[in-house]
């Protein structure tokens, strides 16, 4: 399965532009949050991705609520937001959790705690899978000026699951970032996105 994965395009229409015209030559795509910018300009930017036929997982960002992705993507009819949920393609496990993990210093950010992201995700990680959040794994692609700003709790559940790969954003500094943690793959997307088989 040949996948496109992006992140944090921010109301780029440049960006979403480029994402629809690339997912032609891909099995999947997986937006991994930040649409919008501070809440804003999210229909906008959903609208502009909207176009892409293949299916699509979508996780929120710090940018945007769960709820609000849900309704802004309720007529693009290939599009799954994934918050704590599971979904299967093509016989291929995805697991997402999105938001600010741990929580951002930002009063409007869209934020889980560490305890909340233990809650959410422990367990529930496909082994061998894809796992699609927005927030870095401490300590892999989360450093920005020196400092690691990752989820502890992120970690865990992959050092614990083994998934395939695990994709996310946020940290904008650590965008390009690629590693792995024994078999599994880890990506810092960007705007720009890349293209991953599993």
């Amino acid at each position: 399965m040949k996948i496109l994965a992006f992140s944090d395009v921010h109301n780029d229409l440049d960006a979403c532009a480029s994402i629809v015209e690339r997912s032609a030559d891909v099995d999947v795509v997986i937006g991994a949050g930040d649409f919008a910018s501070v809440h804003d300009g999210l229909q906008e930017t959903i609208d502009a991705l909207a176009s892409i036929r293949k299916p699509t997982i979508l996780v929120p960002g710090n940018n945007e609520t769960a709820e609000a992705l849900r309704i802004a993507t309720e007529g693009w009819e290939s599009a799954d937001v994934l918050h704590g949920q599971g979904h299967i393609i093509d016989g291929v496990e995805f697991f997402g959790l999105g938001g600010g993990i741990p929580t951002t210093p930002w009063d409007w950010s869209f934020d889980v705690t560490e305890e909340e992201a233990t809650g959410l995700i422990e367990g529930r990680v496909p082994e061998g899978g894809v796992l699609v959040l927005h927030s870095p794994p401490y300590g892999y692609g989360d450093e920005a000026g020196g400092t690691h700003f990752g989820s502890e709790a992120l970690l865990k559940a992959i050092e614990a699951a083994k998934p395939a790969l695990v994709v996310y954003g946020h940290i904008h500094e650590s965008w390009g970032y690629r590693g792995q943690i024994g078999d599994t793959r880890l990506a810092n997307l960007g705007p720009k996105g890349d293209v991953f088989t599993v």
